[in-house]
């Protein structure tokens, strides 16, 4: 096992386009990535999609705000997660919390928005 993971980055403009339309609800922005499997190496195979769909938005209220991301027609991930960027946190939130946030509160649906995703490997 490894310390890293792998997944898509979120590009700057695509970034900034899904800002204007969710603008997030605490004050530390993350906006980063979508995680496809953790605990793996540099040697671990891409994913190969480009584009995801925002499908939904979670929040508990209290600090996690995160975006329901489909790839390939699902958001499901491997781990049986959801697929998601954690999109913003309030002061002692960590982004591995909006997991729970979304198995514990669910989220709500939105309009969907496609968006240009690069896959790559995160250093851990």
């Amino acid at each position: 096992m490894g310390s890293g993971y792998t997944g898509w980055e979120l590009p700057a403009e695509e970034r900034d386009r899904l800002l204007a339309l969710v603008p997030p609800r605490y004050e530390r922005l993350v906006a980063h990535h979508v995680t496809h499997s953790s605990g793996v190496g540099p040697q671990e195979p891409l994913p190969t999609a480009t584009l995801g769909e925002v499908i939904g938005c979670a929040d508990d209220g209290e600090g996690v705000q995160a975006l329901v991301v489909a790839i390939d027609g699902t958001g499901d991930r491997p781990d049986g997660s959801t697929y998601h960027i954690t999109w913003s946190l309030a002061e002692g939130r960590r982004p591995v919390e909006s997991n729970d946030v979304i198995y514990d509160y669910g989220w709500r649906p939105v309009d969907p928005v496609t968006v240009r995703l690069v896959p790559r490997f995160f250093g851990g």
